[in-house]
């Protein structure tokens, strides 16, 4: 099988992040691999015969916008084939006008069956393929209430690198940057604020999608402490969305309100 991804690299690497490569670490250096910018032998702890069998398997990865590309035109192929009437109840969305509406993120967004979605404010690209599957795929499991953090979703474990440096960190930088703002621009995306989970300083909850809650928690720094911010999933969240789209929900949130801060403040 081909490795086209970072992630087919990484799972291949010791992840010591010793820098010996290069990289500053080893996800860093699976990236460079994937696109030629850095060879598999310049990893110390790779066995040569590991380094030849995965150097056969190493394609060109495609574009970001490629790659969404495809996978959105997939979805939109399967769409046709879904009765939206039928899976409005569960998903928790409701019709009109032959259009599936479902709220996100406090937002009305709208899909007929040619799978075309708007909304009253920007359709941001990162949201489709989130959307499209929610609807394709989601169980209508309803929220169990108990959060978990990515890694333990399904196959999250193979995606927390990724996860951690696209969402929770970015998100953490921004808090840092911002904390006094930070619950106020979250808020933006219709969170509501909850108990003070695991004691947190800000502890609130959005809805991406309607059966997908997604919880942030940030602590100050303080008494010598660094701050901290950690992100939760409803434990039925791989239920009611491939974790590959539940990744693309975090890092699109935390891209969103990266953009709105840059823009006015």
């Amino acid at each position: 099988m081909a490795a086209t991804s970072p992630l087919d690299i990484y799972k291949m690497l010791p992840k010591t992040n010793c820098g010996r490569c290069g990289q500053a670490t080893c996800l860093a250096f699976a990236a460079a691999v994937i696109k030629k910018h850095e060879q598999l032998s310049l990893c110390p702890y790779l066995h040569s015969k590991i380094i030849e069998q995965l150097g056969a398997r190493v394609t060109t990865q495609m574009t970001a916008e490629e790659t969404r590309q495809k996978m959105l035109d997939d979805l939109k192929r399967q769409l046709p084939e879904v009765d939206l009437e039928s899976r409005a109840d569960a998903l928790g969305g409701r019709m009109n006008g032959g259009e599936l509406i479902i709220k996100c993120l406090g937002k009305d967004f709208s899909v007929n069956a040619q799978g075309c979605i708007s909304s009253d404010c920007h359709t941001h690209a990162w949201f489709s393929i989130p959307f499209l599957t929610y609807i394709l795929l989601g169980q209508g499991k309803e929220a169990s209430g108990k959060w978990v953090t990515f890694r333990n979703l399904k196959d999250g474990i193979n995606w927390d690198a990724f996860f951690e440096q696209q969402c929770t960190l970015k998100l953490k930088k921004l808090a840092d940057s911002h904390n006094e703002l930070f619950g106020d621009l979250i808020s933006l995306f219709g969170a509501t604020t909850t108990e003070n989970h695991l004691e947190a300083d800000i502890s609130v909850v959005l809805h991406p999608l309607p059966k997908v809650p997604m919880m942030v928690c940030y602590w100050r720094p303080g008494n010598d402490l660094p701050s901290d911010l950690r992100v939760f999933f409803d434990s039925t969240a791989d239920q009611n969305l491939s974790t590959q789209s539940v990744f693309g929900l975090g890092t699109g949130i935390a891209m969103m309100l990266k953009k709105i801060m840059e823009r006015h403040i």
